[in-house]
């Protein structure tokens, strides 16, 4: 039977979905195949992470669930026991006075203050030094936004999720090969494993980050257009299933409610927003990428009046 922590699962993948593309239908059916179903948690893999520092977090999180959120999205690279990094960080506000979203694709190469180790580094070094709670800190300090909640997968579970839908077809705009598989350029058909390759090539990419930024929002285009179309209790299962333990987040349950019909509307309404900038190898013979100031004051400025 599906629990309550199921729901959570299922909400996570949704909003990821919904404000990429506004594709409204995932979580409706979702909610029509769990209305009903028990709300006691049981043996499930899915983590529910509560921050390390409970006093911010109280603060931050407005005590009405009307006012709009905001959203930390991680996409983990992590192996093995090693802690991993975020190559993919996204902040997403939620407006439900606006019935708008902002959404915020941080390139993983910027550098910028690591909150809790008091140095400079790549971005995306943050989840590997302290995980979600040093990644939101920096992102907040960077962006002078409060974030509420996060959520994470990691690759396997982006793998498995696409394998899950039986694969899917992304229109290519470059011809390029990465670890002996080629993707021609024009309509591709991809496997999990095909597509994680095909959403991560960056170095080949005359785009660099960016480049990379626009395949992952096709592949998980790609997904959600396949779980709205062809939506089935099996097919549920197997995307829960594919997720498993790779997912982590802290949205409560009473959050993930809210979002599954009162957030509806400013979720299918995305506005997306960018940093403009430039990179280079520095000193220590590493290549890092800084945002102007223009450009970052600007997308501050039109995030923090979202969550005014």
């Amino acid at each position: 039977m599906m629990k309550k922590w199921t729901w959570l699962i299922v909400t996570m993948v949704g909003i990821g979905l919904l404000v990429f593309f506004g594709s409204g239908g995932y979580i409706q059916q979702a909610d029509h195949q769990t209305s009903k179903q028990a709300e006691v948690p049981d043996q499930t893999h899915v983590e529910a992470t509560t921050s390390s520092q409970p006093e911010k977090a109280s603060k931050s999180k407005p005590a009405n669930q009307q006012k709009a959120l905001s959203f930390l999205l991680l996409g983990v690279d992590q192996r093995g026991s090693e802690a991993g990094r975020s190559d993919t960080i996204i902040v997403v506000t939620v407006n439900p006075t606006t019935g708008e979203s902002k959404m915020l694709s941080i390139p993983r190469d910027l550098k910028t203050e690591i909150i809790g180790v008091g140095s400079n580094d790549k971005i995306n070094h943050a989840y590997a030094f302290g995980g979600p709670e040093m990644a939101r800190d920096t992102v907040e300090h960077l962006l002078d936004l409060r974030i509420d909640y996060f959520a994470e997968i990691n690759l396997k579970g982006f793998t498995d999720l696409v394998d899950a839908v039986d694969g899917v077809t992304v229109e290519n705009d470059i011809n390029f090969s990465y670890y002996e598989m080629q993707f021609p350029k024009g309509p591709v058909s991809l496997n999990g494993k095909e597509a994680l390759a095909y959403a991560r090539m960056r170095h080949d990419d005359p785009r660099g980050d960016f480049g990379r930024q626009i395949r992952q929002r096709q592949v998980v285009q790609a997904v959600a257009d396949k779980l709205t179309a062809d939506f089935s209790l099996t097919r549920f299962n197997d995307v829960l299933t594919a997720l498993g333990k790779n997912v982590k987040t802290d949205i409560p349950f009473p959050v993930v409610r809210k979002l599954a019909t009162d957030y509806r509307d400013s979720l299918k309404q995305v506005e997306t927003l960018s940093l403009e900038g430039s990179g280079g190898i520095e000193s220590d013979h590493i290549y890092y990428w800084h945002p102007t100031a223009a450009s970052l004051k600007q997308v501050q400025t039109e995030l923090q009046k979202e969550l005014k």
